[in-house]
């Protein structure tokens, strides 16, 4: 039998409906938003994309985790992603960051040149991006972070050279498609030209190490002692990487701890090196200042706000607004009070395998 509801009665049902919408609706606030409703699909927090060249180095994996923590800490969220020093792979990932919607770009380059088309595809997308560490060539970056890397390449120079004025050079560059490899290169040859030039010093060997790769500067090692019957008398290598390559090589003849080599990164290897007396410096670049200083701009950059970028460095297209920190040359006399006072390296690792 089929009931007919009259109109009290429609009247009734809906009240009724309203007085369950009220209840699911939460008490003590009415109709107030506690369930923690998203505003169009966005928490409100600012998505930071990190693309960064390679996670196979112990620099790069603590600088990860640097900014990551510095970002957080600001309340912006970061997606890491590593590309393995693959240039096409580099770009993907890029384009994948951007796809996911991130309201900015933060990238450390494999290749200078080649993450250009980084920027053009981030800014196509509103997305502005900051190179971090390494420049982005002959693009529309919007801000560079890094430190003064002609300054790393004269702090080099001139430790090696106060242990040898005179002699056979033999120069262990980083990745020729680096930017900051030329730039740490051009700046030993700030110090080291004059000696150049009076014959004191002669360079009899120098080549580029690919990728960084100190198996490369291993190789370029071996060369150099070979083309000069072992007779060097001082090595510049423009990283702790290429160092290591280039100890092993040495070690190989015999040599090791007997000519000076030079460093960066302040990496525990290269540390222990120099307490056990085979690397003679290494450059150490604060990359806890680096990487906080980067995620604050960042959010800044985000936000649009100033950054309040007070250098300058062309990078062949423009000149990117820059913030360049100092970097501090490490020796066995003072590697207790920087590396191992800031908490970057603990002093029993540094000194284990000191005798």
């Amino acid at each position: 039998m089929t009931k007919h509801i009259t109109k009290s009665g429609v009247m009734l049902l809906v009240l009724a409906f309203i007085l369950v919408l009220s209840a699911c609706g939460g008490g003590n606030g009415g109709g107030s938003n506690s369930g923690g409703k998203k505003e169009s699909g966005k928490d409100g927090k600012i998505k930071i994309g990190f693309s960064l060249d390679t996670l196979q180095e112990e620099r790069w994996q603590k600088d990860r985790d640097l900014f990551k923590a510095a970002a957080q800490k600001l309340g912006a969220d970061v997606e890491v992603l590593a590309a393995n020093s693959d240039d096409a792979k580099q770009i993907a990932q890029a384009e994948s960051l951007i796809s996911q919607g991130v309201d900015i770009l933060v990238v450390v380059p494999h290749n200078a040149e080649a993450t250009a088309a980084i920027v053009e595809k981030a800014h196509e997308a509103g997305i502005k991006v900051l190179a971090y560490d390494r420049l982005i060539k002959n693009s529309d970056v919007d801000l560079y972070v890094s430190f003064d890397n002609e300054r790393v390449g004269e702090m080099q120079a001139e430790a090696i050279v106060a242990k040898a004025p005179k002699g056979k050079y033999v120069y262990i560059g980083g990745s020729e498609a680096d930017n900051n490899a030329h730039l740490f290169k051009k700046g030993a040859m700030n110090v080291l030209q004059k000696y150049i030039d009076s014959g004191d010093i002669q360079i009899v060997y120098d080549q580029w190490s690919k990728d960084w790769n100190p198996a490369a500067a291993l190789s370029n090692m071996e060369n150099a002692l070979t083309a000069n019957n072992n007779k060097i008398d001082a090595v510049v290598a423009a990283n702790d990487g290429t160092a290591g390559g280039a100890i092993q090589a040495l070690t190989a003849q015999g040599l090791a701890g007997k000519i000076p080599v030079s460093g960066q990164d302040a990496e525990l290897a290269a540390a222990q090196r120099i307490i056990e007396g085979t690397q003679t410096m290494t450059v150490y670049k604060p990359i806890k200042a680096l990487a906080e200083k980067a995620a604050e701009l960042a959010v800044k950059l985000a936000k649009g706000e100033d950054v309040g970028a007070d250098k300058k460095v062309n990078n062949g297209k423009i000149d990117v607004p820059s913030i360049l920190l100092d970097p501090i040359a490490v020796t066995k006399d003072n590697i207790d009070a920087t590396v191992i006072a800031d908490g970057f390296h603990s002093k029993e690792d540094v000194y284990k395998n000191a005798k």
